[in-house]
């Protein structure tokens, strides 16, 4: 029998997906005639499932049922020219029947100041062609016909074809056309879009942050996928936290040997899976500042916020460094009380970090 996890980053699992709020809160917006958003920015830490939910959303705003309302999905990638991909995909898929066209002047020097003629030729030329224009024109006819475009663009950052890009899209929003933006990327780097200057409506747009899987949910995936009784399931979802790179992983790991190995040895074979491809990468990314207060916080549950802010004296910049952990998804509070929000993380830190 196939394996019905997967571990492949940006795959959509097929049978152990759990839906989220925050994927119904974006469809359910897009189901009204005039939706009140426009674009949702989807944040959370590496592992946390911002590509899948994006993808889901495409998947459903693609389906016959939201064609027939007008709904047409455009994915771009941030490497590469994002308006002449928009344009393309457009022409592609005959949603503009005529290829953009452009006139330019071809002009003899011999001519200037010399007499003679100035002859107009059907050679394109980037001086007199703009990709803009030729996409404002598109976008009023769609927009004129009933027709919606949404755009998923995933892991954004600060690049030069991004910012040129939703330069372009705020144009289109104060213009009214029916084109929405549903984008993913890490917490820094959605910051560091969001400042920049005359992106207002980026800054402000809807932030969705990507939650931990319920725990009932996953319990029952894995009584039904694995085939182990409800007390089994249980104990295998609080050892995920609901960290969605490590239920996937966990399920891999147990539908694979969970008859052959014993489960201290599948739980350290899951640590080191978790250890190599998410959080290598995520202590990486994260500030000294980030790193002195995980590694303060490492050796238990939760800590009660007066004793980490006694801990903290010589460091400074609690507030600071907290709320930056908990919006990019590391650490996880509850009343007055924090604690690193990633299963073994804290493990991770004692045996590789300090």
């Amino acid at each position: 029998m196939q394996n019905p996890f997967t571990t492949t980053f940006s795959k959509v699992p097929n049978y152990t997906y759990i839906p989220t709020e925050q994927e119904m809160e974006i469809i359910d917006n897009f189901r009204y005639d005039n939706p009140s958003e426009s674009v949702y920015k989807i944040t959370g830490v590496r592992g946390s499932g911002k590509t899948v939910l994006l993808a889901k959303i495409e998947e459903e705003l693609s389906s016959d049922d939201w064609k027939k309302e007008g709904w047409i999905v455009c994915r771009l990638t941030p490497a590469r020219d994002m308006l002449k991909q928009l344009a393309s995909f457009m022409y592609k898929e005959k949603i503009i029947k005529d290829k953009p066209k452009s006139v330019s002047m071809n002009v003899s020097g011999s001519v200037l100041g010399a007499g003679g003629s100035i002859g107009v030729t059907k050679e394109k030329n980037s001086e007199f062609f703009d990709i803009g224009v030729e996409l404002d024109d598109m976008l009023a006819k769609l927009t004129s016909q009933g027709k919606k475009i949404l755009i998923g663009i995933d892991e954004v950052s600060k690049t030069p074809d991004m910012i040129v890009f939703a330069s372009e899209y705020g144009k289109w929003l104060r213009a009214g056309y029916s084109i929405y933006l549903v984008c993913t990327g890490l917490y820094e780097n959605i910051e560091q879009l969001s400042n920049v200057k005359n992106l207002t409506f980026f800054r402000r747009a809807t932030t969705i942050k990507t939650v931990p899987l319920n725990n009932i949910k996953m319990s029952e995936m894995y009584k039904d996928k694995l085939n182990v009784d409800l007390s089994k399931a249980k104990e295998l979802a609080a050892i995920t936290k609901g960290y969605p790179y490590a239920f996937q992983e966990l399920g891999v790991l147990y539908f694979r040997n969970g008859d052959k190995e014993e489960f201290e040895d599948i739980v350290g074979q899951l640590k080191s899976e978790l250890y190599a491809y998410a959080y290598e990468k995520i202590w990486e990314e994260m500030s000294e500042g980030d790193r002195e207060l995980a590694i303060l916080i490492r050796n238990k549950s939760e800590y009660k916020r007066d004793e980490v802010m006694k801990m903290m004296e010589k460091v400074g910049n609690y507030s600071v460094y907290r709320d930056r952990l908990i919006k990019r998804g590391i650490v996880n509070t509850r009343h007055s009380y924090i604690g690193l929000a990633l299963p073994y993380f804290g493990e991770y830190i004692k045996e590789y970090c300090i």
